[in-house]
């Protein structure tokens, strides 16, 4: 094999390789990703649940509370006048040091407002509430019905509360008021307790900010989660100018409900709005500080609406989103350590390959030479053969001769005929043979003749003016063409009885090709044409033969851009059609 074919199968080999590489580092890639998302998917499913029930749980905690200002402030007013200018502001602060409240504060209905009038802290008293929302309108209906009616806070009998928040006249406090009238006095008792005091411990130990950061402890690829209020995201906390011109951030509508958001990308507004709108989790690859990462936002259908999350109206909102922050650095590391196992297989498998590719190279080239010699030997042979014949045929000549005067002399006519017959008949047979133009293939027909001869095979040329070969085909490729065809032949017919074992070849030489027939005896000629004969390996011979001398025969004609078929003319005939240029 040439050094550029040798090139060539390096190149297809390393291609081949590249590609497989590719392909497979493509996959596990996908792979990998996919099994990220997929483990991503069910922590967040995880959380989720447990961030629901955590919440929830705070509400119904938050609720406990609502009662606990009820009855504060029922007991409250049993302890103080009906009338509100008849109780004293140090009244109301005993009254909460006793109450274990942060303050209390009366409210007083005026003519087109409600003031806080009374108050155990000197700087509530004096607001007006006109300008709280909904809080006004809950006061409002705490006077007029007893009851309140709005969808927002938690209502009991006489009894409203809302959330936990910023107040207006402490604005660095987050504090829970509750407001309660029952008709029996001319002002709302508002008792109130501080986040510190009550919800704080709750959740610090069962909240919503100590589960987040248990799930990222135990989750070390996972680094950052958030619970998105999708209404307020991302401008901030909505904040209101009270009275002494200070601004009041509102905790119920702050973006972030829960978690941390440090990790941030441009697309993180619309994957929000995306998830609320496809009620759908949105997958999202980003480069953050350098670092690749996958983030996933999930949206949440609250089940019961709640006061503590609100919109930019003081609406509760019906869902949040929570989003999840994972590191791709986990799948990159699995994917070079994946790679330099490739590279290290690759590069044995690729070694291997070489040396079982130079295997099969050397065994077939030293098969082909084989071949080469054993035709260019029986080559030689033929020649020297058809040679020596003729060199025999003159040396006998004067035999000949001699042998036919004595039979003249001796008046043997019968004799003399038959010999004279007898003679020329193999002159001619020699003469025939040398007048086909070719001597290689003169030579393979003598050869096959005298092997038709012992054989006892019927064995029909019809061949000359066979010289134009000789200007495009090798004469060795020839008579191994021609060869393999006449042995195939002869073999098939030794199946058969003397007299049915009848072999053929003839020839037409065209100015643009040569067209050669080899015709012999088959039984099962029609049966070929559906065989897969010019195929390596196949045979329809019994025993160990190799199945190679059709695919000679095949790969020799296409070398020379030619055709080669299989035709049945007549019953029990097969014939085989060599057309070549010339």
């Amino acid at each position: 094999m040439s050094r550029n074919a040798w090139l060539l199968i390096i190149v297809l080999i390393a291609v081949l390789l590249g590609v497989n590489n590719i392909i497979y580092y493509m996959t596990t890639k996908n792979s990998l990703e996919g099994g990220l998302r997929r483990e991503l998917n069910s922590v967040a499913k995880q959380i989720a649940l447990s961030i629901e029930t955590s919440r929830t749980g705070a509400e119904i905690y938050q609720e406990e509370i609502g009662r606990e200002l009820r009855a504060a402030s029922i007991a409250t007013q049993y302890a103080l006048d009906p009338d509100v200018d008849n109780v004293s502001n140090d009244q109301l602060e005993e009254l909460a040091k006793k109450l274990d409240l942060v303050d209390i504060t009366l409210l007083k209905r005026t003519k087109d407002n409600i003031l806080l009038y009374k108050s155990s802290d000197p700087k509530e008293i004096g607001y007006e509430t006109n300008g709280w929302k909904p809080w006004y309108a809950a006061f409002n209906q705490l006077f007029d019905k007893k009851n309140v009616s709005i969808d927002w806070g938690q209502r009991l009998q006489n009894f409203w509360t809302g959330p936990f928040e910023f107040s207006s006249t402490e604005t660095k406090s987050i504090q829970k008021w509750g407001y309660y009238y029952d008709g029996t006095t001319n002002y709302i008792s508002d008792p109130y307790i501080s986040y510190e005091s009550r919800q704080l411990a709750f959740d610090q130990a069962t909240g919503v900010d100590t589960l987040i950061h248990k799930s990222l402890g135990a989750n070390d690829w996972l680094k950052e989660i958030a619970v998105i209020n999708p209404a307020t995201f991302p401008d901030g906390k909505s904040e209101t100018l009270n009275e002494n011109g200070e601004w009041v951030a509102h905790q119920t509508q702050n973006p972030i409900i829960g978690g941390t958001y440090t990790l941030k990308d441009r697309r993180d507004t619309t994957n929000v709005k995306l998830a609320i709108e496809r009620d759908a989790r949105i997958y999202q690859d980003a480069v953050i500080g350098g670092k690749h990462v996958i983030k996933l936002f999930i949206p949440i259908t609250v089940g019961t609406q709640v006061a503590s999350m609100l919109d930019g109206e003081g609406q509760p909102i019906p869902r949040y989103v929570l989003t999840l922050t994972a590191d791709y650095g986990t799948i990159q590391q699995t994917l070079n350590e994946q790679l330099i196992n490739i590279g290290l297989i690759i590069g044995i498998a690729t070694v291997i390959s070489l040396i079982f590719l130079y295997g099969v190279v050397a065994a077939y080239r030293k098969s082909q030479d084989k071949l080469v010699s054993k035709a260019q030997e029986t080559y030689l042979e033929e020649i020297n053969g058809m040679f020596q014949s003729i060199r025999s045929q003159r040396h006998d000549f004067l035999n000949h001769v001699q042998t036919m005067h004595s039979l003249a002399k001796l008046g043997k006519t019968e004799e003399l005929t038959a010999y004279a017959e007898e003679l020329t008949g193999e002159i001619q047979q020699m003469n025939d043979i040398i007048n086909i133009g070719n001597p290689a293939i003169a030579a393979l027909i003598r050869s096959k003749m005298l092997q038709a001869e012992m054989l006892k095979v019927d064995f029909q040329t019809e061949l000359s003016d066979m010289n134009m070969l000789e200007l495009g085909i090798k004469s060795l490729d020839m008579t191994r063409l021609l060869g393999n065809l006449i042995d195939n032949a002869f073999d098939e017919v030794m199946k058969y009885e003397e007299g049915d074992r009848k072999v053929s070849i003839a020839a037409l030489q065209q100015s643009d090709c040569c067209q050669f027939v080899i015709r012999n005896t088959c039984s099962g000629a029609a049966e070929l044409q559906d065989k897969p004969l010019f195929q390596a390996g196949y045979s329809t011979k019994a025993g160990g033969h190799s199945g190679l001398g059709l695919h000679i025969v095949k790969s020799i004609v296409d070398k020379y851009k030619g055709v080669i078929t299989l035709a049945v003319d007549e019953p029990n005939v097969v014939s085989f059609i060599i057309k070549i240029p010339c």
